[in-house]
């Protein structure tokens, strides 16, 4: 029976009715959902208020009797776990009673029913609720996920069919697998999962529902992960191991992450998109929510290859790699969407360095070509009657070969020679991915004046000759210059050329905006932009007062005394270019601050 109610919560609960119900849209929780099977116009016309009680009147009697709060047997009984036919009608009787209210509201908002039939609903909603939960918890060392892969790989489902629990068929092509019992057990347990996520979503119960999925399997995938021995390292803990205590996680690494991504990550995203086939958004926020633990997991080869240990364990870091590459395609696809991009990209080399410095990539290669380069003696016996395929898709630029050594060391030469030119390669693909043409030519810049510190402070310098390090070293200017250009040519721009003609008073005045408006955003968006060489830096900005404070200084000094109100329209003196200069390429985000502050006194 239904729970009496006082006549004030009453004509609440009826508001509520009335708005909940006045538009089918509001019981979907985002555009992505399917719209709810909403009766038509025309079906509330054939719909009488007589039917229409009719129908609440057969449901409660179903409903009621499974009120998870009466003291009848069923209180602790599980609908899904007995009579199939009695869980089917269940639902039946829950999408009849959304249709009655759907009418109810359309034709008469004020009925006693409306009122009734709400609690019906409230009673259906904690039922399913309990099953739910009741299903996932039991389930947890029972259920096996990629039984149900076969079935929704690509997340679609007809949700029409709202009160199917599996058909014969299904359960049949399930049972002549090699273990039949477990893979039909598994197929029952989660379409009964589905129907009842269903039913909650379309009713409007859809974070109740969310939150009792999330915590039960985000609990046990932490715990698979746990058992697989990832843990959440800290860099600092990295850094403190010693190699045979760090080679141990690297080998425990290496088989946990096969499986992890194979099947504890495929499994899961398997049953969360079958389980909410419903909504797009519902599984992608799910699955993003359960498997944030992969942080842990993809995060690890990056703190490894960070970490400071002899360059002669390159073979395990080479492992790692490797397996990252062989998952990398199952990676791509389990974390496809938007909310889990973040793991995405633990496994991803494409992630772009802030403000254009060194790539981790030029430091470790840089790191074991110099190691390489001790070796030369040794190498030379190996790569003596061999030398590197010149691949002419390489920018022709590059096609250089060191011209100062000979005999037995020039193979090894070559070679050495052949990896910076795969690794500068590799820097130039990279620095495709800047949307500021500038800074990508400050990231090359940066990286290519790297590489010649570390050429011309190892044995490398031998190796290589001078030649090489003059040619390469033209390229840096070439970088440096071509950023330059990029970066500060609106602010060189919007002066006058030398020697032009003197400009009127309000023509001075447009002159000065254009100029503080240019200067002070290009200093605020290079404001995070770093130059790490200490020589690089200081010649750049050299570089870009030479061109621009003279020429600043004579039209300031020109026309500032044309302006009445100079101090009021021109906010930059000759000595504040040059200091807010000395402060760039240091990353330093204050800096921007600072500007930002200062401009506002000035004004």
């Amino acid at each position: 029976m239904a729970r009496p109610e006082t006549p004030r919560s009453i004509a609440a609960k009826r508001g509520v009715l009335a708005h909940l119900f006045s538009s089918p849209k509001t019981l979907s929780l985002s555009s992505s959902f399917s719209t709810p099977s909403t009766p038509s116009s025309s079906t509330h016309s054939v719909f009488s208020e007589s039917e229409m009680e009719e129908t609440i009147k057969n449901v409660e009697s179903i409903i009621t009797k499974w009120d998870p709060n009466s003291s009848s047997i069923t209180r602790i009984s599980s609908l899904f776990h007995g009579n199939r036919e009695e869980a089917d009608d269940f639902l039946k009787s829950v999408k009849d009673l959304r249709r009655a209210m759907h009418a109810l509201v359309s034709e008469n908002s004020t009925s006693d029913k409306l009122s009734l039939a709400q609690n019906l609903m409230q009673i259906a909603m904690e039922r399913l609720e309990k099953e739910f939960h009741r299903i996932l918890s039991a389930t947890r060392d029972q259920i096996d996920p990629e039984s149900v892969s076969s079935r929704s790989s690509d997340g679609s489902s007809n949700l029409g069919d709202e009160n199917g629990l599996g058909s014969e068929e299904e359960f049949k092509t399930a049972g002549e697998s090699s273990n039949d019992v477990e893979r039909i057990t598994a197929l029952a347990m989660s379409s009964d999962l589905k129907s009842i996520a269903d039913c909650m979503i379309r009713s409007g119960y859809s974070s109740e529902c969310i939150k009792i999925y999330k915590n039960i399997r985000k609990s046990i995938v932490d715990e698979g992960l746990y058992l697989l021995g990832i843990e959440e390292w800290r860099p600092s803990q990295i850094l403190k191991m010693n190699w045979e205590a760090l080679e141990h996680l690297i080998k425990n690494w290496l088989r946990a992450v096969k499986i992890a991504a194979k099947t504890l990550f495929s499994g899961e995203k398997a049953l969360c998109d079958h389980v909410f086939s419903a909504s797009q958004t519902i599984r992608e926020s799910c699955f993003s929510e359960i498997t944030k633990g992969g942080l842990c997991l993809f995060r690890f080869p990056e703190l490894v290859a960070k970490c400071k240990k002899l360059p002669e364990r390159i073979f395990p870091l080479m492992e790692l790699y490797e397996a990252l590459s062989d998952i990398q395609p199952d990676v791509e696809l389990i974390f496809d969407s938007e909310s889990t991009s973040e793991i995405k990209l633990q496994d991803s080399s494409k992630t772009l360095i802030v403000g254009g410095g060194i790539h981790p990539l030029t430091r470790k290669v840089t790191s074991y070509i110099s190691s390489l380069a001790d070796y030369s003696r040794i190498l030379s016996d190996i790569v003596a009657d061999s030398s590197p395929t010149r691949n002419t898709a390489y920018p022709g630029a590059y096609l250089e070969s060191p011209t100062s050594v000979a005999g037995s060391t020039q193979a090894v030469s070559d070679h050495l020679d052949w990896l910076i030119l795969v690794l500068l390669c590799k820097l130039d693909r990279k620095a495709e991915g800047y949307k500021d043409m500038s800074l990508s030519y400050l990231f090359l810049a940066n990286n290519l004046q790297f590489i010649l510190e570390k050429v011309c402070t190892t044995r490398l310098y031998v190796l290589l000759g001078e030649d090489w390090v003059f040619n390469h070293a033209k390229k840096v200017i070439q970088y440096a210059s071509t950023f330059e250009t990029m970066a500060w040519g609106n602010v060189f721009s919007s002066l006058p050329e030398k020697n032009s003609p003197q400009l009127s008073p309000e023509a001075a005045r447009e002159c000065f905006q254009r100029f503080d408006a240019a200067f002070e955003e290009a200093c605020k968006k290079q404001a995070s932009w770093v130059v790490p060489d200490k020589k690089l830096r200081d010649e750049l900005k050299v570089s870009i007062a030479k061109e621009l404070i003279p020429a600043y200084r004579e039209f300031y000094d020109t026309h500032k005394v044309m302006l009445k109100d100079y101090e009021v329209s021109v906010r930059f003196g000759p000595d504040d270019l040059r200091n807010y200069l000395s402060d760039l390429f240091h990353g330093n985000c204050h800096f921007r601050q600072c500007l930002t502050s200062y401009t506002a006194i000035k004004y």
